[in-house]
């Protein structure tokens, strides 16, 4: 904008806001309101034209774009996915060699096809977008000179305001009356002007009218036959279609059902498939207890309890620390082992694992100081095994039974496997559910993680 122009805004700027509120005189011509709406619709409609006619060439275009990217996406998915494939004869025959076929003949065939049609989206940008752009640039002249009227019956409204004013003045004086006749000249000339510009656009308006409706039947019926064309070309390419891997003449729906098999099944009965954050974290965290694996502290530091060893013990070993007593130490001995009542009075043998009193453990060497499974000697000071506090493990009463809440895989020797929904017969358990609890399903028994069943009422 000129700086011409930008005083002439500042100056239209009252007259402006008194015309959006209605305020004051205002010049009104009903017939020029008429075109003017008419011409706007005009603008629309030839605007959204051209947007549709450029959308509908790039859609055919991306369709077909879209369906070789399809092509190629099914034609890896069918290749092999294990083996070496840096060694033919070492690959797994896990691919689908007819697919693979039917993918790049499919492509070849899209491929072929876009550039037939190449021609024809071309002519849609040459016969309909094109003329359409020249159009709407007619649009933007009228548009301008419509705006040019526009401005002229603002000035023309804001000089009668101002002449009314003077003239409804019940005192003149000489000043006044000399301000009232500069007003009431500028008056005239702004009526000239605003006459030439509305009388120019109201007689050829009409005329523009009848033009476009000529100018935009040719396009419709041209772009009508392009349609007819493309369709046509992609119908008969598709029809001939001579690809053994589609069966054109069976039922869609059925031949889908009959393709795809029960795979959604098998693909169902994978436990990856029904993965829950919330329960693997617990498997996590109830492997560490059961293996004697602290989260928080380093595997073989000070202060770190092994399995079966005694909290207190210097450095504590699987199942030995010097001055602990192991997993299963008899009651009586002077450590505590698991399940011994912590306070017990110390005596002079203490009883290994599973051994007859006044016979050597398991790998000891002095037959007077009876020790544990695994430890190096006897303590003076009661340790306790496992846990500071030992779960109460009780025997299961006849006839108690758990369901499972979830899937669980043995992840070691002993343990129970059973699926989701799996009736399991209770051995023993013990009253925290983050415990190892002891059952028999499908004539197996063995050990599996309380929070994982629940009991049954």
């Amino acid at each position: 904008m000129s700086f011409k122009g930008f005083t002439k805004a500042i100056t239209r700027a009252p007259q402006n806001f008194r015309q959006k509120f209605n305020m004051g005189e205002q010049t009104e011509d009903p017939v020029y309101e008429d075109a003017e709406r008419r011409f706007k619709e005009l603008e629309d409609e030839t605007k959204k034209l051209s947007e549709e006619s450029k959308k509908y060439s790039v859609a055919v275009n991306g369709m077909l774009s879209h369906q070789i990217g399809f092509a190629k996406a099914m034609e890896e998915i069918f290749k092999p996915i294990s083996g070496k494939m840096s060694d033919p004869n070492a690959t797994v025959p896990e691919d689908n060699p007819d697919g693979i076929e039917a993918s790049e003949q499919y492509r070849s065939i899209v491929a072929e096809l876009q550039e037939t049609l190449k021609p024809d989206l071309a002519l849609i940008e040459e016969k309909i977008v094109k003329p359409c752009q020249e159009l709407l640039k007619i649009i933007t002249y009228i548009r301008k000179m419509s705006t040019k009227r526009n401005h002229k019956k603002l000035d023309l409204d804001r000089r009668l305001n101002s002449v009314t004013k003077l003239e409804n003045k019940k005192e003149q004086t000489p000043k006044d009356e000399e301000k009232l006749y500069k007003a009431q000249a500028e008056m005239e000339v702004a009526q000239q002007e605003y006459d030439y510009y509305n009388n120019l656009m109201k007689d050829q308006l009409p005329i523009l009218f009848s033009l476009e409706a000529q100018f935009v039947q040719p396009l419709f019926v041209s772009f009508y036959y392009m349609q007819l064309n493309i369709f046509y070309t992609l119908y008969n390419k598709f029809q001939d279609m001579k690809i053994p891997y589609f069966d054109l003449n069976s039922d869609i729906i059925e031949a889908f059902h009959f393709k795809r098999g029960n795979v959604e099944e098998q693909a169902d009965s994978l436990t990856i498939t029904h993965f829950k954050i919330g329960y693997s974290k617990a498997k996590l965290e109830m492997t560490r207890k059961r293996f004697g694996v602290d989260s928080n502290t380093p595997p073989g530091s000070a202060g770190t309890t092994g399995y079966g060893a005694a909290p207190g013990a210097a450095t504590a070993g699987y199942g030995a620390a010097p001055g602990a007593v192991g997993y299963g130490a008899a009651p009586g001995a002077a450590t505590a082992g698991y399940g011994a009542a912590p306070g017990a009075a110390p005596t002079a043998a203490a009883v290994g694992y599973g051994a007859v009193p006044a016979a050597a453990g398991y790998g000891a060497a002095d037959a007077k100081a009876q020790e544990a499974y695994g430890a190096a000697g006897v303590a003076p000071a009661a340790a306790q095994g496992y846990q500071a506090v030992p779960p109460a493990y009780t025997t299961a009463q006849a006839g108690e039974y758990c369901t499972s809440l979830y899937e669980y895989q043995a992840q070691a020797q002993g343990d129970l496997s059973f699926p989701a929904g799996a009736v399991i017969q209770i051995v023993q358990r013990s009253a925290d559910v983050n415990d190892w609890w002891t059952g028999v399903y499908n004539g197996q028994q063995g050990v599996f993680p309380g929070n994982y069943v629940q009991l049954n009422q």
